[in-house]
């Protein structure tokens, strides 16, 4: 039986998209509409991936951490940046647990392959992640 997270279709990468990690290559950063089919229009940043049929919509905080280990605050220039894009429970909101998707620079390996200037801190087993990512 799937994981609730699972249960409802989204045009967006989600946190139940994305168990285990993934490491995925950013093709683009672009304004996408993330409104409802019957909502107005409301147009936000997103990454668009090369791996990853979903695109994820940019936070502010996703949108830092790139700059920071990617070396570039140009979002026009992220196309090849390769990232770790993990589940990260452990962020409340409003006194609720409510988690939410992060990224993060790639090690091992992985950080071998992908054009980043400087790493940021590592908390996943990325080789883990490379594997997952050339079998599928």
């Amino acid at each position: 039986m799937p994981d609730i997270s699972q249960m409802s279709e989204s045009k967006f990468l989600k946190r139940g998209d994305i168990a285990p990690a993934k490491l995925l290559t950013i093709a683009v950063c672009e304004k996408m509409n993330v409104a409802k089919d019957d909502s107005p229009k409301e147009m936000k940043w997103c990454l668009v991936w090369e791996e990853e049929e979903k695109p994820m919509v940019l936070n502010k905080t996703n949108g830092e951490l790139i700059a920071q280990f990617s070396g570039e605050r140009n979002s026009d220039n992220w196309g090849g940046v390769r990232v770790v894009v993990y589940d990260d429970p452990t962020i409340s909101f409003k006194g609720e647990l409510v988690g939410v998707i992060r990224v993060r620079a790639p090690k091992g390996k992985a950080a071998q392959q992908a054009p980043i200037a400087k790493p940021a801190p590592a908390q996943l087993d990325d080789d883990e992640v490379v594997e997952a990512a050339t079998t599928n």
